[in-house]
């Protein structure tokens, strides 16, 4: 009976954070040497959950993230990501720039090599996700 509740449990919390709707937009426009489309993209579909898509369908609403920044002279990571929702047009399913909510993180890290830079990017696009979805839905308990 236990393993049952477990097992049920699991499968209630893994269907809470379903994979992102096939027909879903998801456009990335970041810089390569920072976080590659593939892994922006991952970010966005891992961060919305099951619940907004409900909310706001992938036929109507698309997303796009945007991470930027870099090194400076001085050794000193930079990263900006901001994440939006946006409609959809009607026809050809482009993201219209008139964003229904936005996010953007920004931090930065001294003396830091470019694999925590990269990783202080993709946490900054967490973040800028994390942003979104909180102000379309109310947590989880």
């Amino acid at each position: 009976m236990k393993i049952t509740i477990v097992l049920l449990a699991a499968l209630t919390a893994a269907a809470a954070h379903a994979q992102v709707p096939k027909n879903a937009v998801l456009v990335d426009h970041s810089i390569e040497r920072l976080i590659d489309t593939k892994t922006a993209k991952a970010v966005l579909s891992e961060g919305i959950p099951a619940r907004v898509w409900a909310i706001y369908p992938a036929s109507k609403w698309g997303w796009a993230s945007q991470v930027e920044g870099g090194m400076t002279a001085g050794n000193v990571c930079v990263v900006t990501a901001r994440v939006m929702m946006a409609p959809l047009t009607s026809g050809t399913r482009r993201l219209l720039f008139k964003p229904e909510k936005m996010a953007t993180a920004f931090d930065s890290i001294p003396n830091a090599n470019a694999d925590q830079c990269r990783q202080l990017a993709k946490d900054k696009l967490k973040e800028a996700v994390e942003g979104v979805v909180s102000s379309l839905v109310k947590p989880a308990a």
